[in-house]
């Protein structure tokens, strides 16, 4: 199957969109929400993993809504076997388990992103959005999880580290200066250290594997 490659949110013709959760509930919550969103069409739902290959290929969806925990299936091994029938799908996987093991599996699965079921409704309709457009999504309380989860890389100072984590937050230069009684110049130079570090070209990755690997607690957690 070669699917063609997915309209950008905005445009005329919507994203093709499969629904897969063995709760028929939660797959009409979601459909539910979707129907007011016209850059998307559902074109099939699916409560197994038997059903959700007969719809791949049947409907040629461009992007699948997948559901982690599928009775007497892993919903991750199947999103591999999916991308293996259909390499330019694309997969957000669906979940109430933050673990970030589930997490990195799912990744290296070949998933393009990691929402929570209990997200707002408006977290995951931009986590389709992004990964409708070619990019990735998790969940901040996945991104959280991650974070804490992973020892600090020795390669970074102390203050690289705290200020890699200020950038996950979406914070720029000029606010880590005020938070951190820093100039902005020594921000900066800090951030280009920490892109040499980390073999990181240009700002744009620097802030992707911020926002992936270093987002930090908000301010307002205990």
């Amino acid at each position: 199957m070669s699917p063609e490659r997915p309209s950008a949110p905005g445009t005329s013709t919507p994203v093709r969109l499969l629904l897969v959760d063995d709760h028929p509930l939660v797959r009409e919550g979601v459909r539910s929400r979707l129907q007011g969103e016209p850059r998307y069409l559902v074109v099939g739902e699916a409560g197994n993993a038997e059903e959700a290959m007969m719809m791949l290929i049947a409907t040629q969806p461009e992007v699948v809504l997948l559901d982690v925990g599928l009775k007497g299936h892993n919903g991750i091994q199947l999103a591999q076997t999916m991308l293996e029938r259909a390499p330019e799908l694309r997969v957000l996987m669906y979940s109430m388990y933050d673990n970030p093991e589930y997490v990195q599996r799912a990744l290296q699965a070949g998933a393009r992103g990691y929402v929570l079921k209990d997200a707002p409704a408006g977290e995951i309709v931009a986590a389709i959005d992004a990964v409708a457009a070619g990019g990735t999504f998790l969940s901040p309380g996945v991104s959280k999880r991650m974070f804490r989860s992973q020892q600090p890389r020795p390669i970074l100072s102390p203050r690289e580290s705290e200020i890699l984590s200020a950038l996950g937050r979406g914070e720029s230069s000029k606010q880590i200066a005020k938070a951190l009684d820093l100039s902005v110049r020594t921000v900066e130079t800090h951030r280009q250290n920490i892109k040499r570090k980390l073999e990181l070209e240009g700002q744009a990755e620097l802030i992707r594997y911020a926002v992936e690997h270093a987002r930090g607690p908000h301010r307002d957690e205990v």
